[in-house]
């Protein structure tokens, strides 16, 4: 029994694609990884077998899947024979308009980039972004404080030209 039709998948995809192709791109920083880490996620959410709750718990469960699907493509055998970070270079990819802040955001580790995004760009409480990342409030401060000073050194680094 499908818990969609193809009208409310539509509707999903639509309200949801951009926050879950972020989070790939932010995780797996390849376009063609974060694309398919996508739309393996929205696959994942047409074969739920139950609806979601609420919006909250349908933008909850797609961030939690989203961090999972890319975290078993970074430990998958073939990401260990690809191109090296140079051709990763040459990628361009659609970022949000504060775009210097963006590209010192993806140089931070996995645990502070999510934590921000979640914090700061989808507008998640301590509380709620910890739950998501399976870790306690107090740890996920800690990587949103390590992670503001990190961005911190790293925007003045750039401003002064260090």
């Amino acid at each position: 029994m499908e818990a969609y039709t193809k009208e409310e998948l539509t509707a999903l995809y639509r309200r949801q694609v951009g926050m879950v192709y972020q989070i790939c791109l932010m995780l797996l920083k390849n376009v063609p990884d974060a694309e398919d880490a996508c739309q393996t996620v929205f696959q994942k959410a047409a074969e739920r077998a139950e609806p979601f709750r609420d919006p909250e718990h349908e933008k909850a469960w797609l961030i939690v899947t989203a961090r999972n699907e890319c975290k078993n493509q970074l430990k998958h055998w073939w990401r260990t024979r690809r191109s090296g970070p140079e051709e990763l270079e040459r990628l361009t990819w659609q970022q949000p308009e504060d775009g210097e802040v963006w590209a010192l955001l993806l140089s931070l580790p996995p645990k502070e980039r999510l934590a921000i995004y979640l914090h700061y760009y989808q507008g998640y409480s301590t509380e709620e972004a910890a739950r998501i990342m399976g870790s306690k409030p107090a740890t996920l401060r800690s990587w949103l404080f390590r992670g503001r000073n990190r961005l911190k050194i790293l925007l003045e680094a750039n401003e002064y030209g260090v």
